[in-house]
């Protein structure tokens, strides 16, 4: 994956206002400071207009995690360990757990009888979308929305004093699958994956990115150095707020969590996700 910025980027990191920025400055401050949803709305209306040349998505984040160089790190759940990076052992497992969840998901699908069968079938990035969204394993790829509000609603979920949302810059999205060889990304649209009666997805307005070409095995993982394989590379601002004062406006409320998370009994897949996972045995 590229860094970001080889092109000038605009960005928020510190109190002066939106100004020229790199990566790193963004990656390593303590987050631009925003006291409410509509002040983070309009700032992010600038960043858009600005860096035109980037699709914005988002990330909402209880706490900003940070890696051994103190800098804001966005890795996918699968090349996640703590401050360090996860061991060859560690890896080759979750590989091989991810393999079978692929699997155990097509089988599952097929009985269910929901939409989109053969799409599965065929593209394992698919697969992976659904097992990464649903929290069934981990995955190479991360979650994330192109909804403001959603991103800010699930910061404030973890109850925290202070909350981020993390604005990352991708090319143009087309289609269900996008790729950018230049970029080394993929961008997946959860709606055009998912069937329509999955209501998590289209609630959430979840993307999926990950890199490009595919991660699929620890030996093609050995080719990279770990610190391609996080998302900071491609932050353009991230915010900070008190979820506590974030929200007050009636407005722009909060979505609750039960939004945010629907039953079971209200999303096939979600159910069918959760038959995967007691199978692999989480």
């Amino acid at each position: 994956m590229e860094t970001i910025g080889s092109q000038k980027i605009w960005s928020f990191f510190d109190r002066k206002g939106c100004q020229i920025a790199k990566n790193s400055a963004v990656r390593e401050g303590p987050g631009h400071r925003v006291g409410s949803y509509l002040e983070l709305a309009t700032k992010i209306a600038e960043l858009q207009f600005l860096n035109r040349d980037h699709v914005l998505m988002f990330r909402g984040q209880g706490t900003d995690h940070r890696n051994v160089k103190g800098n804001s790190s966005l890795k996918p759940t699968l090349f996640r360990g703590g401050r360090g990076n996860p061991d060859r052992t560690t890896l080759v497992t979750r590989f091989e757990a991810l393999r079978r969840a692929g699997q155990i998901l097509v089988g599952d699908y097929t009985d269910a009888k929901l939409l989109g069968l053969e799409r599965l079938k065929r593209h394992h990035l698919l697969r992976w979308s659904i097992l990464q969204h649903y929290e069934v394993c981990a995955t190479p790829l991360l979650d994330v929305t192109h909804s403001i509000r959603i991103a800010a609603s699930f910061a404030s979920l973890a109850g925290t004093e202070t909350a981020f949302v993390y604005v990352l810059g991708v090319p143009n999205v087309s289609g269900a699958i996008t790729a950018s060889a230049e970029a080394g990304i993929q961008i997946v649209r959860l709606s055009s994956v998912c069937p329509p009666s999955a209501v998590r997805p289209h609630i959430q307005e979840g993307y999926l990115l990950g890199e490009y070409p595919d991660m699929t095995g620890y030996e093609q993982k050995e080719n990279y150095f770990p610190y391609e394989m996080d998302f900071g590379r491609r932050l353009v601002a991230k915010f900070s707020f008190n979820p506590a004062a974030f929200w007050r406006s009636d407005n722009f409320p909060q979505v609750a969590r039960s939004a945010l998370y629907p039953s079971e009994r209200s999303d096939p897949l979600y159910r069918l996700a959760l038959g995967v996972k007691r199978q692999l045995g989480g």
